[in-house]
């Protein structure tokens, strides 16, 4: 029996990461800030598959938060095989019109905790010779879009130098990136949805099992989702002064900025 450690588990992607890693039969370790749904969710993973839960209430924008988390990782006590670094959220504005200080409570949660956590996690998994850190980052990563898709990036080029680093150590790293998928993450940044094409939203238990996938396959990054894997390549031929206008246009119009 392996645990694996989800943060934001409580909601959207998340949420998808804990109902398949507990019907695979992994015990959990959820973090989140709402320890009302925590303890809800713990009891309703447990009581359907029957793995033990544990709940670990923390706000990855604060330190202390982080190293509530860190110190969990580092437990050679029931140790963590598997990080899921899925904690994020987006601001509705563009450059200057965010408060700096959500900028920067952005890049904490984004990128610090998602350093500070991996190297928690990889530090005792390599001493094991073997464990996993799936690192949810976004297809904004790819595209110019302000401090959300910078973060992003941050995240993707992070997670694939770090799994070169560790190749042969038996810890694989993979950088996860979705496009959209119906969660709360909109909602919570006062966004609207009703105007984003309905083929452009993703299932999150079907993108949960492709990661995994992926994951298996000992890939570092995965686009789960054909049409998603189509718009990146043309992405990569796409002129960047072009492709800045568009996506500056289509990021006001439906994504975080």
């Amino acid at each position: 029996m392996t645990t694996a450690l989800i943060t934001g588990s409580t909601a959207g992607i998340g949420a998808a990461f804990a109902r398949r890693l507990a019907a695979d039969g992994h015990d959990l370790v959820l973090v989140a800030r709402d320890t009302k749904r925590l303890r809800e969710q713990a009891t309703d993973l447990h009581d359907r598959h029957g793995v033990e839960v544990e709940v670990l209430t923390a706000d990855l924008a604060a330190d202390d938060g982080i190293e509530a988390v860190a110190d969990r990782l580092r437990a050679r006590k029931k140790p963590v095989d598997l990080l899921v670094n899925n904690a994020g959220f987006g601001n509705k504005g563009r450059f200057l019109e965010v408060p700096m200080a959500d900028e920067l409570r952005m890049l904490k949660v984004h990128c610090e905790a998602v350093l500070r956590l991996t190297a928690a996690a990889v530090e005792q998994m390599r001493e094991r010779g073997r464990g996993g850190v799936v690192n949810v980052a976004s297809v904004a990563a790819f595209v110019p879009r302000g401090t959300y898709g910078a973060s992003k990036a941050w995240v993707v080029q992070f997670t694939q130098g770090a799994a070169r680093d560790l190749a042969g150590s038996g810890v694989r790293l993979m950088a996860l990136c979705p496009g959209f998928v119906r969660t709360e993450f909109h909602q919570r940044a006062g966004m609207r949805t009703d105007n984003i094409p309905n083929w452009m939203w993703l299932d999150a238990d079907k993108l949960v099992a492709a990661a995994l996938a992926d994951f298996a396959r000992g890939r570092t990054l995965s686009i789960p989702d054909p049409r998603y894997k189509a718009l990146m390549g043309l992405v990569k031929v796409a002129p960047r002064g072009l492709l800045g206008g568009i996506t500056s246009r289509t990021g006001r119009k439906y994504g975080p900025q």
